[in-house]
């Protein structure tokens, strides 16, 4: 139980950096700064994806769930990858 609510944990603090790290990258004063929050955003997205990967081989979700959520994550990962594109 202790290591499921661990990864449970983790699973959430990646969730909400991503929405984070955009939004603190918009109301910086710059281009730059922005990208380099939506790489950081990128990189929390990354650790999500692993920390589902983990959760899946462990049997913690079912595979449909974590097909789903990939996908899901995947599209998140090409915006992100869009609007850093859009704003260089």
């Amino acid at each position: 139980k202790e290591e499921y609510y661990g990864i449970t944990s983790q699973i959430r603090r990646c969730a909400v950096s991503i929405p984070s790290n955009i939004a603190e990258g918009a109301g910086r004063g710059s281009k730059k700064e922005f990208s380099h929050f939506l790489d950081i955003a990128k990189g929390s997205s990354f650790e999500l994806e692993t920390q589902l990967i983990i959760s899946s081989n462990l049997k913690y979700i079912k595979q449909n769930i974590f097909e789903e959520l990939i996908s899901e994550l995947n599209e998140i990962q090409k915006m992100i990858t869009g609007l850093q594109k859009s704003i260089n």
